[in-house]
């Protein structure tokens, strides 16, 4: 199922592994703050006085 990477195989699959980790952790990231955003909307939200 892989091809074939000979001696590069080391460095192409840290490189493939190496992007899968930062990609996971740059979604858990923005994932987080954007839960945050909505918990501080929705508290603004509710101390916002009707006109």
């Amino acid at each position: 199922m892989l091809p074939d990477l000979g001696k590069y195989a080391v460095p192409v699959l840290a490189a493939y592994a190496s992007m899968i980790v930062l990609l996971g952790g740059l979604a858990i990231i923005s994932l987080r703050n954007a839960k945050k955003s909505k918990r501080i909307l929705a508290r603004l939200e509710a101390n916002r006085k009707p006109k």
